[in-house]
């Protein structure tokens, strides 16, 4: 089951790193007003939710502690992220702050994640 939980830990990064990749990518042309969302941004949210989903399930089912308030909090951030970057996903241009409201609230994702114990 280990081994179950280390895959998914790993495709959870690859997610995070799309997401963030995506929006690393685009700073150029938030600058210029020009910046999208692009479908890795999408897929890498959905890559995240799916992947967190299942680590807290395979997580409870060992009988490891999870800490509920913080996965709450995760998940939370998480949806606003995806619902950003999927109801303007088709749009050729996306406001400066809205694209950079994406991109804070990924590194505060992050930094969850790594900080809170």
């Amino acid at each position: 089951m280990d081994v179950l939980i280390h895959l998914f830990v790993g495709l959870h990064i690859i997610g995070i790193a799309s997401l963030l990749g995506g929006f690393l990518t685009q700073m150029k042309a938030m600058g210029e007003g020009t910046a999208r969302f692009t479908p890795a941004m999408l897929h890498g949210a959905l890559t995240m939710l799916v992947t967190g989903v299942a680590l807290v399930g395979l997580n409870e089912a060992q009988d490891h502690s999870v800490n509920h308030m913080k996965i709450g909090v995760k998940l939370a951030l998480l949806i606003v992220i995806l619902g950003l970057v999927y109801v303007k996903r088709d749009e050729e241009k996306v406001d400066k702050g809205m694209f950079g409201l994406v991109g804070l609230l990924t590194t505060v994702n992050i930094f969850i994640a790594v900080l809170w114990t």
